[in-house]
């Protein structure tokens, strides 16, 4: 199934503008630590799974789902038979959809949705999964339109599932919970406005309206990164965007994309992405090319 793999770096081979694979797996074969640009999908759909991330193990059931973000180390381990279906696709098809950035982001490292964590929406998202493989295998009129839409449906449904579980400090009250919800989506919404300039902690708790603690520690509750983390993560996908679609320098990419220095953007973005922007550049052109 990985087509171009250089060290544990894979690039998904798309064909033409349309940028999601879907590949109905029944090989009895095992996938090695790797990671890629890519927002991965994988679904069983007879029999089980296995799935690695972060030395944590899931162990995937028929119709439970996992979604790995782009950047995430993973490897993926089958049984003697079965079959699951493995969609990837590239989530800057929806750059222009006010709050998938944030829906992705709140998902590292992963998003393991089964009837025994999301027991609200799994089923739904499942029949999506097989919606969306009927119809990249089929022949119809504007296939690829139907296939973006129920993407983006499934998405969105995850998001707000994610937004709205119960992180232990909601408590069960409803006027509370949406005071936190509205927070979020406030802040989000900023950092994603303004990601490339100077963004202050000060700045940041004055627009969710609570002291810089308090703010801290329910961004950090709820979205299990701190609020931080979810600016440096904007900043990267920025930068990645730059450097697939531009002939920009890595200096001039980093400055657009928010970063005080090119010292600073090297450093996080070997961190966050397993490589320097140089490597990742080049490595993207030449399977490209």
């Amino acid at each position: 199934m990985i087509e171009t793999l250089d060290g544990n770096h894979e690039t998904v081979n798309y064909r033409g503008d349309f940028r999601i694979k879907i590949h109905k797996n029944k090989e009895k074969e095992d996938y090695p630590q790797h990671w890629h640009t890519d927002v991965e999908i994988v679904m069983p759909v007879e029999n089980t799974y296995k799935v690695v991330i972060d030395e944590v193990t899931y162990k995937l059931k028929e119709k439970d789902i996992i979604l790995i973000p782009s950047g995430t180390l993973h490897e993926l381990y089958a049984p003697s038979d079965g079959y699951r279906i493995i969609m990837q696709f590239d989530y800057s098809v929806f750059k222009n959809v006010s709050g998938i950035n944030s829906i992705i982001q709140n998902l590292y490292p992963c998003a393991c949705i089964t009837q025994e964590t999301m027991p609200n929406i799994q089923e739904k998202l499942a029949e999506w999964i097989l919606d969306i493989t009927d119809e990249y295998f089929a022949n119809r009129p504007l296939r690829n339109a139907t296939i973006y839409s129920k993407l983006l449906s499934f998405l969105t449904m995850l998001g707000r599932e994610c937004i709205n579980k119960d992180k232990g400090f909601l408590s069960g009250k409803d006027q509370k919970q949406q005071v936190y919800i509205g927070m979020l989506i406030n802040v989000c919404k900023y950092i994603d406005e303004h990601y490339t300039e100077t963004i202050k902690i000060d700045d940041i708790a004055n627009i969710a309206g609570f002291s810089k603690f308090h703010f801290t520690r329910l961004f950090k509750q709820t979205m299990d990164m701190s609020w931080y983390d979810y600016l440096i993560n904007r900043r990267i996908m920025q930068a990645e965007k730059l450097l697939i679609e531009t002939d920009l320098s890595i200096m001039q990419v980093a400055m657009k994309a928010g970063f005080g220095s090119l010292a600073t953007f090297n450093r996080i973005f070997k961190q966050k992405r397993n490589c320097t922007p140089t490597e990742y550049k080049r490595m993207y052109k030449r399977v490209h090319a």
